[in-house]
């Protein structure tokens, strides 16, 4: 499906988002959604609505606790349906969450070069609101966290979104869902 191409919804199912961050999850994510009459629900924006800042949630009750909200929060999204669901960059690393969410539909990795992500995310070469970033060497902590990660994303599906616009990275989305139907 392109731009222009009529709305259609694929029967039943969901289409996952996940990456690391600055890949695009979200902007594409609105995109795919709007084009096939779905709903974006960002596993983030969810976490903070029902249990406050994830920062707090860290400060107060640690990465295991964070992990369990998770969990839920996958478990909850995986009894609906007709959903672009963009996660954060973790979730879909823990086996139970891909899983749950991977059973319930079509699951992308959005991908993009360490450049492409600093450019993203810290444009003036700071990241600001990215904690795993902050204090020290940002370059250097996103080729590390892309080693330790590479692994679970290439579990799923690569998208590409280096020198792509999120209408290109939707578009790509879009027909490798149509080629499946």
């Amino acid at each position: 499906m392109r731009r222009g191409d009529p709305v259609r919804s694929l029967p039943r199912m969901n289409v996952v988002l996940t990456g690391f961050m600055g890949t695009g999850k979200t902007t594409v994510g609105r995109l795919v959604a709007a084009r096939l009459g779905y709903e974006l629900v960002d596993t983030d924006a969810v976490i903070v609505e029902r249990f406050g800042p994830i920062a707090d949630i860290f400060a107060a009750s640690g990465e295991e606790e964070f992990r369990r909200i998770e969990r839920e929060v996958a478990a909850d999204l995986a009894t609906l349906d007709r959903l672009v669901i963009s996660t954060g960059g973790r979730l879909l690393l823990d086996p139970v969450n891909a899983d749950v969410l991977g059973g319930t539909g079509r699951v992308f990795c959005l991908t993009a070069s360490v450049d492409t992500i600093l450019a993203r995310v810290a444009p003036d070469g700071v990241a600001v609101g990215r904690p795993l970033l902050a204090g020290g060497d940002a370059r250097a902590r996103v080729v590390a966290l892309l080693a330790e990660r590479a692994e679970g994303y290439g579990r799923f599906d690569q998208v590409p979104t280096d020198d792509r616009s999120p209408d290109e990275v939707a578009d790509t989305i879009l027909a490798r869902l149509d080629a499946a139907d």
